[in-house]
């Protein structure tokens, strides 16, 4: 499967049934009241982190994500029955932005949801407006529109420990070496076209998530080759370890360009645990790793761990494990937040704000508000019934009043937004 790190999608809620004008009919009844039952609620369209899942690739043909929409009610107040939510799996790490880029959702645990569209409620049947003074309504309303957004996703690997290191430094081989993962290794500069993912076990009861971020360059974080595509993915590791071919002309060079790239990507990476490993050691003069360790140190922070390694023979491996194992349980130890007290969930129907305006244009009245929008949207504007009972909810929110101060005459109309216009 290909790796897919960056998606687009439209993602469209359900449409609420509509509630059903109907009147009881049966033998022995010549006039029963108003039964129409109401709509069904439309599908969710519901995104879950899911753990077994590593890319965005199923998006690549998948753009729509479309949920159903709820039943129309039926007579005898039988409801509609409402859709199931759409539940789509994705890796855990994944951003939901918006088209202008505002962050809506942040999938970092196996099993956390979100809802990033909502589908319509079900409009109610006219046994709902029965009242002392309509006995027999002859009107329902309309199930509401599901919410329809244009959203990006973007996934950000989640890993205890993150690979850096200029091309050909031997992460793959380092991760190869030390898990089940088997990326593309080659013997010339050679860098990883994709992010990999191991999982290192420590013990039998610990193990660590590495990924082999893709080989930087200068000018990475400005876009230059493969690192500017990637480098998002070292934002969630708890540990960067740090990997410097010991063949390098400048070993102090190489660590610098790396960290420089770093920095100027995201700073705060430079707090991050960082742990620097001098690879390829294995052939080389015990006097020649002296002195390159010597080097290193004096550019690396004095607290920062330094070892030689070779990936490909073993040497030094255990040792180093050891120090990214205790490092990695510190840093997230800091980073553990206090859980908060359970509560029982609640589920209520959402709430609309009260707060509405009016505004003449020309010979035509423009009243905003979201409670009237949402009534308006519901409303069967070609039924009379429909349209009087809409005028009865604008009367007690003091619409009508304002109207009227603000000079309206019998016949001008009242548009609400998009949802509808009548006459006063």
């Amino acid at each position: 499967m290909n790796f897919i790190d960056k998606a687009e999608i439209t993602a469209i809620a359900g449409n609420g049934g509509d509630g059903r004008t109907s009147f009881r009919r049966e033998k022995f009844i010549a006039h029963g009241g108003p039964d129409g039952g109401d709509g069904g609620k439309g599908g969710d369209v519901i995104l879950a982190a899911n753990r077994n899942q590593n890319t965005l690739a199923q998006f690549r043909f998948q753009k729509e994500l479309r949920a159903k929409s709820g039943e129309n009610g039926d007579k005898r107040r039988r409801h509609g029955k409402s859709a199931a939510d759409l539940v789509i799996d994705v890796p855990v790490g994944t951003l939901v932005l918006s088209s202008d880029g505002e962050v809506l959702a942040d999938l970092v645990e196996d099993g956390q949801q979100k809802v990033i569209a909502q589908g319509g409620l079900g409009g109610f049947g006219n046994a709902h407006f029965v009242s002392s003074t309509r006995q027999a309504p002859q009107f329902a309303e309309k199930g509401e529109a599901g919410e329809h957004f244009n959203l990006q996703l973007e996934l950000k690997m989640i890993a205890d420990v993150g690979l850096v290191g200029l091309p050909n430094a031997g992460k793959s081989t380092l991760l190869a070496r030390l898990s089940n993962a088997r990326p593309e290794i080659a013997d010339y500069p050679f860098t990883t076209l994709t992010p990999n993912l191991g999982v290192v076990d420590i013990d039998k009861n610990n193990s660590l998530l590495f990924a082999d971020i893709p080989g930087l360059i200068e000018g990475a974080s400005q876009g230059k080759g493969l690192g500017h595509e990637f480098l998002r993915h070292i934002e969630r590791t708890a540990v960067i370890v740090h990997l410097i071919d010991a063949y390098q002309n400048d070993v102090i060079g190489a660590y610098q360009t790396v960290i420089n790239e770093l920095r100027l990507h995201d700073k705060t990476l430079l707090s991050r645990p960082e742990i620097v490993v001098l690879n390829k050691v294995e052939g080389l003069d015990e006097e020649i790793v002296d002195d390159l360790m010597s080097r290193l140190r004096k550019a690396v922070p004095k607290q920062t761990p330094l070892y030689a390694i070779s990936a490909k023979s073993g040497t030094g491996l255990k040792n180093l494990l050891f120090t990214v194992e205790t490092t990695v349980r510190e840093a997230r130890q800091k980073a553990i937040k206090p859980i908060p007290k359970e509560t029982i969930p609640t589920h209520t129907l959402p709430g609309y704000s009260e707060y509405w305006t009016v505004e003449k244009q020309g010979e035509v009245f423009v009243v905003l508000g979201e409670k009237i929008e949402h009534q308006a949207a519901r409303t069967d504007f070609t039924n009379q019934e429909a349209v009087q009972h809409l005028r009865d909810v604008m009367r007690r929110q003091g619409i009508m009043h304002e109207l009227m101060r603000q000079g309206i005459t019998a016949g001008q109309m009242i548009v609400i937004d998009d949802k509808g216009s009548l006459n006063y």
